[in-house]
């Protein structure tokens, strides 16, 4: 996707101009690039852009400023796209964002992987989701004996992870190498497993995830 209106937010002038040039190449309109939470949230409401990419740490604090203001932003607009970046894997503020859709997730490091991040940009810019490989790897793995992702298959865990990264049925099989048809069976039994298969389809994928990215995130608290 191309020609998008985009606001930037990072702290560190030569990520935030490696991104911006980044963009601007792949045909983005990058129209504010900002160094702080409060600017983040100024250059929105000044701007209204198409696509919102912030770190998640950032000034005054440099804790979750980045992430709070994603917050404030998606509860003033609620279908604004909008891509966390991170140096390192936190899942606090991730699990409200995941569940409304139009939300990335990803390292830092995933920006040297033009092509995929470039991609996962659009994804969400459509209105998907795209959560970082090595997030989803870190909270797969259920770590509690109540844990409702611990009566999952190892499999099932694979094929949530991989939803979790705004994976397709179609990717998602041919990521693990199986047949669509057997995909579509482990995302039936692991709904199922998860108390989901009396939603409304169109919610199904999106409340799976969010268990996911729940429990997770439960387990985070429960370590030292």
């Amino acid at each position: 996707m191309t020609g998008l209106r985009t606001v930037i937010a990072e702290d560190s002038a030569l990520v935030r101009e490696g991104i911006a040039r980044l963009l601007t190449d792949a045909g983005y309109e990058v129209v504010a690039k900002v160094g702080d939470a409060e600017a983040l949230i100024a250059a929105v409401e000044a701007e209204k852009p198409d696509l919102v990419i912030a770190d998640v740490r950032m000034p005054p604090t440099l804790t979750d400023d980045g992430a709070r203001a994603a917050e404030e932003l998606r509860r003033r607009y609620p279908t604004l796209p909008i891509v966390l970046l991170s140096q390192h894997i936190e899942t606090t503020h991730s699990v409200t964002l995941a569940a409304q859709g139009a939300f990335g997730y990803l390292l830092k490091d995933r920006v040297l992987e033009v092509d995929d991040f470039l991609d996962a940009l659009a994804r969400v810019a459509r209105g998907g989701s795209a959560l970082d490989p090595e997030v989803v790897a870190s909270l797969v793995r259920p770590s509690h004996s109540t844990d409702p992702l611990a009566a999952l298959s190892a499999r099932e865990r694979d094929v949530l992870g991989l939803m979790a990264e705004g994976r397709s049925n179609a990717a998602i099989a041919a990521h693990l190498t199986l047949a669509e048809r057997t995909v579509e069976s482990h995302i039936s039994s692991l709904l199922a497993k998860l108390g989901l298969t009396d939603a409304p389809d169109g919610h199904r994928r999106v409340l799976a995830v969010l268990a996911y990215l729940s429990s997770a995130t439960a387990s985070e608290r429960r370590t030292p």
